[in-house]
């Protein structure tokens, strides 16, 4: 499981962001357990910042080595 502030990487999209919380999606009547996460992008000059929700299998730990 990961802890609120830790930093992962979501293998399938590439977003890098930090953890912000937990959620859950019904998907055909099971409920799966997703994460939610803050990922920064920089796009022509401007940081953006949105909220990415997914299941919490497609995110590995991320730390700078």
């Amino acid at each position: 499981m990961f802890t609120i502030g830790d930093y992962v990487l979501n293998q399938q999209t590439g977003h890098l962001g930090k953890v912000v919380g937990y959620g859950h999606q019904i998907i055909n009547n099971v409920s799966i357990v997703t994460l939610k996460v803050l990922v920064a992008e920089s796009a022509n000059s401007q940081k953006r910042e949105y909220v990415v929700e997914d299941r919490i299998s497609a995110w590995t730990r991320w730390s700078v080595a």
